[in-house]
């Protein structure tokens, strides 16, 4: 007699044939199974809470969504499975009661995670949540962060909020909201919390996620007079300072909590920033390991249906966000991030024909010059980040105004100080190792505007002379082939006579105007370079673009490298390189390997 199972010893195992499909539900409804699917992992974040308000206080920033993972769930083919994603609680107003409002519960089947707490206001303790929020200000205390992982589940949806400190009426720090793996920070009398960080789910569902795949960060806690907290990884807000017209809000479908509010701004009453909206994520799994049936394994192969096998491949890779714009301090040059050569390599994993989204950053808007009459509100603005997987390249910071501290901004490589400034960005802001770009150079009241930081170095201060800053240098790097320099920084414009503006960074960085031309140059696209500064106040004195982004992803002669769209390149590299595969991205778009 014949064997049941076509000949083959051994049990039968269960299989799922869900061909690794992910869907990310971003909105209420309903998700149909594949026919074949049995097993899938499940991501479900909830939505994050509101930062607390206030008028003339300052308020802690909400919690974030819980977060709730299972890397193997039992499910049925071709079933419905309805899905509720949780929204953003509402930040908290400037009147009493002033604590942010709760988030909603997400939920998938027998999975509910738990609506982040809101922000507490004046002498108020955070609410409890998912994760809890941060506790507002007092010059008694400290009161503390609402609790996290509420109602309790293992293993652990969030953390708690952080607690403020008795703070004089001159500062006020307040605590951040807890995130998915760490706590809101607590506050101190200058300083208030940060949000907690959130968590990273590409591990489980790969690339290619909303919001690379990083969620439920908690916000950061607000201040009347001192150093905000900055908002968790995963969508968090960060908090506001006086005087600010708006408190900021998480970001959509990532369980951020939102900011705190710093209290009164520009005669306002401040709300809370709202928090973020949750998600759901489901990767229908294929599974077939073991002893198989014949009669199953042919009709999963003639079906199409038929686990592939996975590839594992280490690349290198180089990612350049876009430069800041100049206004009269330099534009400071997107952020330089690599692994060529002799870094570590990323691993890619997956099936044959997974695609990986590639964003390519684009450069800073330019603002105005500074002659009289000055024209402070042109404000340039910051580069865009580039990113590839989990590689992120953070925008360079836009360059300072004529006037008013503040103009300038901090990025991958920070803007340089405008004139009549002692501003000056940070750079590898924020921080990566190694180092993502460096500082803008000062400018000088009265004087020259400092030039923008760049890759290598960075942005030259400006001089009470008639000297300004010339952009900081970029770095050379041969992931294509050929040494190109890119991340220069912008140079800064002059009130000299005769012109002495700054040069800019080798690396496609602007050169800076003075009184003739008066107007800084942009950027080379596809460098990252900084724009330079401008003298003048209109069409012929603005300053310059930053320049756009660019990715190289370097692979062994073995793999297969797609490239869209069509002005995105893949070449094979000559001898000595061994033949090797490198996709270039001048525009966003997908590397599909196969």
């Amino acid at each position: 007699m014949g064997s049941p199972n076509g000949g083959i010893v051994g049990v039968i195992n269960p299989t799922s044939f869900g061909k690794c499909t992910v869907t990310s539900q971003t909105t209420s409804g309903t998700l149909t199974t594949q026919p074949g699917t049995r097993l899938a992992s499940i991501a479900v974040v909830a939505g994050g809470a509101g930062g607390g308000g206030g008028n003339d206080n300052a308020s802690g920033g909400g919690g974030a969504g819980g977060l709730r993972t299972c890397s193997s769930f039992s499910v049925c083919g071709a079933t419905p499975y309805p899905i509720t994603v949780g929204g953003g609680g509402a930040g908290g107003p400037p009147s009493a009661p002033k604590t942010g409002a709760t988030g909603s519960n997400s939920i998938f089947s027998t999975i509910t995670s738990s609506g982040g707490g809101g922000g507490g206001g004046r002498g108020t303790a955070g609410a409890a949540g998912g994760s809890g929020g941060g506790a507002g200000e007092h010059t008694s205390g400290p009161f503390p962060g609402g609790a996290g992982n509420t109602p309790p589940v293992s293993p652990p949806q969030g953390n708690p909020g952080g607690t403020n400190a008795p703070s004089p009426a001159t500062a006020r720090g307040t605590g951040g909201g807890g995130g998915a793996t760490a706590a809101g920070g607590n506050g101190t009398p200058t300083v208030s919390g940060n949000g907690g960080a959130g968590s990273d789910v590409t591990p489980i569902f790969g690339p290619g996620l909303p919001n690379s795949g990083v969620y439920a960060g908690g916000g950061g806690g607000g201040i009347y007079c001192g150093t905000v907290g900055t908002g968790g990884t995963g969508g968090g807000a960060p908090g506001k300072a006086i005087p600010s017209s708006s408190a900021s809000n998480a970001t959509t479908n990532t369980g951020g909590g939102g900011g705190g509010s710093g209290g009164q701004g520009a005669g306002e009453n401040i709300p809370g920033g709202a928090g973020g909206s949750g998600i759901v994520i489901v990767k229908e799994l294929n599974k077939a390991s073991g002893v198989w049936n014949l009669k199953s394994q042919f009709s999963a192969q003639k079906s199409g249906t038929w686990p592939q096998t996975q590839f594992s491949l280490d690349v290198d890779y180089l990612v350049v966000a876009g430069g800041g714009g100049g206004s009269t301090g330099g534009g400071g040059a997107g952020g330089f991030r690599t692994s060529f050569p002799g870094g570590t390599k990323l691993t890619l994993s997956g099936y044959p024909g997974t695609a990986y989204p590639i964003t390519i950053g684009a450069g800073g808007v330019a603002g105005a010059g500074g002659v009289p009459p000055y024209n402070d509100s042109i404000q340039a603005t910051s580069g865009s980040p580039s990113i590839f997987s989990t590689i992120t390249s953070t925008g360079g910071g836009r360059g300072g105004n004529q006037s008013g501290p503040g103009t300038t901004q901090s990025g991958g490589s920070g803007g340089g100080g405008g004139r009549n400034t002692s501003d000056a960005g940070t750079g590898n802001s924020p921080p990566v190792s190694p180092p993502q770009g460096n500082n803008g150079g000062s400018g000088v009241p009265g004087a020259n505007a400092g030039g923008g930081g760049g890759a290598s170095a960075a942005g030259s201060p400006g001089t009470p002379g008639p000297v300004a800053g010339n952009g900081g240098a970029g770095s050379s790097n041969s992931i294509s082939g050929c040494a190109v320099f890119y991340g220069g920084g912008g140079g800064a414009s002059t009130e000299g006579a005769p012109p002495t503006a700054g040069q800019g960074g080798t690396g496609g960085g602007g050169t800076g105007g003075g009184p003739g031309p008066e107007f800084g140059t942009g950027g080379t696209d596809n460098t990252g370079g900084g724009g330079g500064g401008g003298y003048n106040v209109g069409p012929t004195g603005m300053g310059g673009a930053g320049g756009s982004g660019i990715v190289f992803v370097r692979g062994p002669s073995t793999a297969g490298f797609a490239a869209a769209p069509g002005t995105n390149t893949v070449t094979t590299l000559p001898a000595p390189a061994g033949g090797c595969k490198v996709a270039t991205f001048t525009v966003s778009g997908d590397l599909t390997i196969s």
